[in-house]
């Protein structure tokens, strides 16, 4: 049995759940977030806790099993916790702000780039330590926005320059050796 999927999900107080089928809404301070299962696995609500179980013991089910488990652990995190993700402005000029709930960015482009949040999502900008904070209760939307705006301008392997996460090694390159004298 899959170790990951066998663990119960604990519900924390605030948080509604209601398992429709295989369709699970869960509602809580943050927001609210609804998700279709494989008919493979079920949900289930028991004295607090999500339960995640699988028809039978085939490969495929098997594979869905953990997963759905992880899935559903996220859902009830993000509503009533949320989720973060860090990106860090590296290069001279570059820099972000915000203008209303809009993010910003000077890449060194000849033009600003904007980037207008999502339903869900919210924006933080540190100007000391140029770091851009992207907020969501989905843990999908906000990695995928954070990979969108590192897209912006990803780190170049030479000086480091653009946008990375926080914690993230740059692989570096060597320049040109330059000229062998005879």
């Amino acid at each position: 049995m899959s170790r990951i999927g066998r663990l119960p999900v604990t519900v924390p107080a605030g948080v509604e759940i209601k398992v429709d089928g295989n369709t699970l809404f869960v509602k809580g301070p943050k927001g609210e977030l609804r998700r279709e299962f494989l008919p493979a696995v079920s949900v289930a609500l028991e004295e607090g806790q999500l339960v995640v179980t699988r028809r039978s013991d085939e490969a495929q089910d098997r594979a869905i099993h953990g997963t759905t488990r992880a899935l559903v652990n996220n859902m009830v995190t993000g509503v009533s916790t949320g989720f973060k993700k860090v990106l860090e402005i590296d290069g001279v000029g570059y820099r972000a702000e915000m203008d209303g709930e809009t993010l910003v960015l000077y890449l060194g482009y000849s033009h600003p780039v904007r980037v207008q949040p999502p339903t869900g999502i919210s924006y933080e900008v540190d100007t000391k330590t140029r770091q851009v904070t992207i907020n969501g209760y989905d843990n999908e939307q906000v990695g995928q926005v954070a990979a969108d705006i590192r897209k912006l301008r990803p780190p170049e392997p030479y000086k480091g320059k653009g946008i990375h996460y926080l914690g993230e090694k740059i692989r570096r390159k060597a320049g040109k050796a330059g000229k062998a004298k005879k």
